[in-house]
């Protein structure tokens, strides 16, 4: 198995830390607003990557994470006039409620930055015995000199950096690249800490988290592609200052989405929430829509993609809908295949979704074929409900009674016999089930 590096920036064999495990990190929500569709692709391509895992057979510990302390939530406390603990409780249960929506997986670990501010305290000590970190004034800054390969990730050179003013700007710092892991505060929610009272600096918050639930080094870090620099950056600096370590093995960016060829973002406000985006297309067409162009790739947002994606959708579950009915009328044993070798060719390299899409196309295909000629449909049928399990499609098929199939049944007589005339009354009682 072959994923995309971003850390070395080619296709390596995949080799987990410890055989038939994987662990995995995937950088969660600031829980300040709803988030926008833009913020959906990461959780559904890495949604895809775990349910490939467990469908290989592997054992997946999958965290992500919560950002609950941050300034966008003091400022977003303020302006609905309620606690900044009310504001995160509110947003984490809006986003767990889209998770719920978009059919995603249920994972591991959540953790919440509030839930590890002893272990951030820690952290950040131990960077400063090791003259890594600095104090001034009740902030706590990290000194990104003395990380030789800074920029290994982004690629980035650090003299660009500065003159390229990719930097933020603090006449306390003692090198512009410098980053804070604590801030001191005067407003909004603070906490005590060793240095004074403040809140943790974003990039130390998920470089802990992973520290405190898997130890210095994970398998798989992922996130969106705009996470490169600064926030994974400033996290592999911690590590490599602490443990020596690149955090993680393997690192993994999903590409941003653009609406008419540009990105999606709440700043140029061309976003869409994700609460209502899917009131206007279903759970299923979204995800293919996203999975017919590679994780890696821009996905530009058309109507075309999203016709293309409601098409497939409905070949998918017209053909289930019709299998699914000879499979109970015949009591044919079906979840049998439990793998499929051209899956595994697929996905095996970097998580080809665009192909595993053809694939499903193609048994798709077979399996109308196999039932129009009354051939076998069982193995089709499982390598269709295998590919939807790792892209997490679902589709709700109906438990028929055994009244439901001695409707069937009579409904196909009527047919066999050409009486149209009870047979249409029994197509319609049918439809009004959904059975046809």
């Amino acid at each position: 198995m072959k994923i995309y590096n971003s850390l070395t920036d080619k296709k390596e064999e995949f080799v987990p830390i410890n055989p038939g495990k994987v662990t995995m990190y995937v950088c969660g929500p600031t829980v300040y607003n709803y988030v926008h569709i833009g913020n959906m692709r990461p959780v559904i391509t890495f949604d895809m990557v775990y349910n490939y895992f467990k469908y290989l057979g592997y054992e997946v510990t999958y965290a992500s994470n919560f950002t609950d302390v941050n300034p966008k939530i003091i400022a977003a406390a303020k302006e609905l006039g309620i606690t900044e603990r009310e504001v995160a409780d509110k947003f984490i249960k809006a986003y767990m409620d889209d998770l719920s929506s978009y059919n995603c997986s249920k994972i591991d670990y959540r953790p919440r930055v509030i839930e590890h501010m002893e272990d951030i305290f820690n952290f950040i000590k131990a960077l400063i015995a090791k003259d890594m970190a600095y104090v001034v004034d009740g902030d706590v800054y990290f000194r990104v000199s003395k990380i030789k390969d800074y920029g290994i990730l982004s690629k980035q050179n650090v003299e660009e950096l500065i003159s390229g003013a990719r930097v933020e700007i603090d006449d306390k710092k003692e090198d512009p690249l410098d980053f804070a892991l604590w801030r001191k505060t005067t407003e909004g929610e603070q906490f005590e800490s060793p240095w004074g009272v403040g809140i943790p600096g974003w990039h130390t918050e998920c470089v802990v988290m992973i520290n405190s639930l898997f130890g210095s080094k994970i398998d798989i870090h992922g996130g969106g592609v705009d996470l490169k620099f600064p926030h994974h950056e400033n996290e592999i600096a911690q590590s490599m200052a602490l443990n020596n370590t690149h955090l993680a093995n393997y690192w993994l960016h999903n590409g941003h989405i653009n609406v008419d060829g540009e990105k999606m973002s709440k700043s140029l406000g061309n976003f869409i929430l994700a609460k209502d985006f899917i009131k206007m297309h279903s759970a299923n067409v979204i995800k293919i829509a996203m999975f017919k162009t590679h994780y890696r790739l821009p996905l530009n947002f058309t109507d075309e993609v999203f016709n293309e994606a409601q098409v497939i959708d409905e070949k998918i579950a017209n053909v289930l809908k019709q299998a699914n009915v000879v499979i109970q009328l015949n009591n044919l044993e079906v979840g049998k295949v439990k793998t499929d070798e051209k899956i595994n060719a697929i996905m095996d390299e970097d998580f080809n979704t665009p192909n595993l899409i053809t694939y499903l196309l193609d048994l798709v295909k077979d399996l109308n074929n196999a039932l129009r000629k009354n051939e076998t449909i069982e193995e089709l049928y499982d390598r269709i409900v295998l590919i939807n399990q790792i892209l997490g499609l679902k589709y709700d098929l109906l438990v028929m009674s055994e009244e439901d199939k001695e409707l069937y049944k009579k409904w196909l007589e009527y047919r066999s016999n050409k009486d149209f005339i009870n047979a249409d009354k029994l197509r319609e009682i049918l439809m009004n089930k959904g059975i046809l």
